[in-house]
């Protein structure tokens, strides 16, 4: 069995980024997500390296970022005014624009308007 499709740590093959097949990343390089569940974020720092894999999805390769652990920076508290407008934004996302009701769930943006409105609307036409 050969080397994986996506093993390039030198970066020779992707355009000098290292490169690292799924689940084959050294430890200290980790996603923005598993940064995040460890408290962390990015802090500006460059990408380091890059994750490959092929997806069912489509046919080009998906990509996934990699940060260095040890340059990584603890995520900034929440302040009142942040999660002032977080609750707003969120607001705005569950408002119905026909009714002007909290639909209590984010609105589908297939459709733009709460459930029931959707309903009445297909049964006008």
């Amino acid at each position: 069995m050969g080397r994986p499709r996506f093993w390039d740590p030198a970066g020779e093959r992707h355009g000098g980024m290292p490169t690292y097949p799924w689940r084959m990343a050294p430890p200290d390089l980790l996603t923005r997500r598993q940064l995040r569940a460890l408290g962390l974020r990015p802090g500006g720092q460059p990408v380091a390296a890059q994750l490959l894999w092929r997806s069912r999805l489509t046919t080009d390769p998906r990509p996934a970022y990699l940060y260095r652990l040890a340059l990584a920076k603890p995520v900034r508290p929440m302040t009142p005014g942040r999660l002032r407008a977080l609750a707003a934004a969120n607001l705005a996302r569950r408002t119905c624009p026909t009714c002007g009701a909290d639909a209590g769930y984010v609105l589908p943006a297939h459709l733009g308007t709460c459930l029931p409105c959707a309903d009445g609307q297909q049964l006008a036409a």
